[in-house]
């Protein structure tokens, strides 16, 4: 049997991780400015995060939803402390693209409308609902295809305000960020008047903080720099670094009705025995507040860079989510960036660089990779 043949992959096959550094089988070492698509947010083998796994599988890996588990709520407390949702409840499932599916659900079931309204370049996942959600004809399959999504450009409110004004629309979706996009901003007046029009209109706000939350802009979520509170939080990636894991964080507005939701594998032993170190990492190490000042750092270090550089055409981001805009092939520049420079990167379209790094990142390593992508950007 083969392995069915969607991705282009390098020919590296990383075999061991330590921090923000991950291995070949020959020892070569590469620093991973990458995270494995943000979802490396407490570094690769945390010694904590390891021996929580090792324990928890060594006395119940899994049953199922079915019973009691009282690390969902031991998970619950904690991420409610440190995002600030504690009046919030939480629904676990396994991926990112679940999380959305689910949250787009349980907006329809409260609100009784059948449209969802998203935004122009989003990206929202892969499974029926959410790659329906998501402005990307290229993954929408015929069966994909419903009328009961619609788009409007990013930071047009006057397009929003048209839309909601029908009152049909159950939900708007909004990344914090648009990772996948090119790190896109969504401006913080922007977000503010969409939870106002929301608000007016009887919609509800969906935040997908899947690769922008968990701390990776400086906050706990991209959103509440803005200072607002959506109605839904969608999370994944980071939330356990690298063990498949999901969530939506729900308004204590929205009622809960039994067979609403529903999971086999969500919010099982293991996944939350490695939510709940990471979020005990994250506190312990101050990665969040690390992650604003090591991001702000590479960024104004970036910036000079441009100014210095006019292959740098923008440099764009918040905390350790940064995207930076060049003339040339970002392709071709992270490939080398790879092989030569044993950096790893991530890519948004033919002209960005992305980097999503572990949160603990230290300024010695941003200084690694800074030298060794100026050396490459010509």
């Amino acid at each position: 049997m083969t392995i069915f043949d969607v991705y282009s992959l390098y020919d590296i096959e990383p075999v061991r991780g330590e921090g923000s550094y991950v291995f070949t089988a020959d020892g070569t070492r590469y620093l991973d400015l990458y995270g494995g698509h943000a979802v490396i947010s407490i570094g690769h083998a945390h010694p904590r995060y390891v021996e929580a796994i090792s324990r928890q599988a060594a006395a119940l890996g899994f049953y199922s939803n079915s019973v009691k588990n009282s690390l969902q709520q031991k998970m619950a407390d904690r991420l409610g402390r440190l995002s600030g949702y504690e009046s919030y409840s939480l629904f676990l499932c396994n991926s990112g693209a679940e999380a959305n599916e689910n949250a787009m659900k349980l907006a329809s079931f409260a609100t009784g409308r059948t449209k969802i309204l998203a935004m122009d370049r989003a990206f929202h996942g892969r499974t029926s609902g959410a790659v329906a959600a998501t402005d990307n004809p290229r993954i929408q399959s015929p069966f994909n295809t419903t009328d009961h999504v619609e788009f409007v450009p990013l930071g047009d409110i006057e397009a929003v305000k048209e839309k909601l004004s029908t009152r049909e629309f159950a939900a708007v979706i909004i990344e914090g960020i648009q990772g996948v996009a090119g790190i896109r901003m969504v401006e913080d007046d922007f977000l503010r008047r969409l939870r106002t029009l929301c608000d007016t209109t009887g919609t509800l706000l969906i935040l997908d903080e899947i690769q922008s939350g968990y701390g990776r802009t400086g906050n706990f979520f991209a959103h509440q720099h803005a200072g607002v509170r959506p109605d839904i939080i969608t999370c994944a990636k980071g939330i356990a670094n690298g063990f498949p894991m999901g969530a939506v964080l729900i308004s204590p507005r929205i009622e809960a009705v039994k067979g609403m939701l529903g999971t086999t594998f969500g919010g099982n032993h293991l996944a939350c025995a490695a939510a709940i170190a990471v979020l005990d990492v994250m506190q312990s190490g101050h990665l969040v507040e690390n992650a604003a000042e090591v991001g702000q750092y590479l960024m104004d270090r970036l910036r000079d860079m441009a100014s210095r550089h006019d292959e740098i055409t923008d440099v764009r981001g918040r905390g350790l989510m940064i995207g930076i805009e060049i003339k040339g092939s970002a392709p071709v520049l992270r490939r080398r960036l790879l092989f030569e420079g044993k950096v790893f990167t991530g890519g948004a379209g033919e002209h960005t660089v992305r980097l999503l790094p572990a949160l603990s990142l230290t300024r010695a390593q941003a200084d690694d990779f800074l030298n060794t992508f100026e050396k490459f950007l010509s």
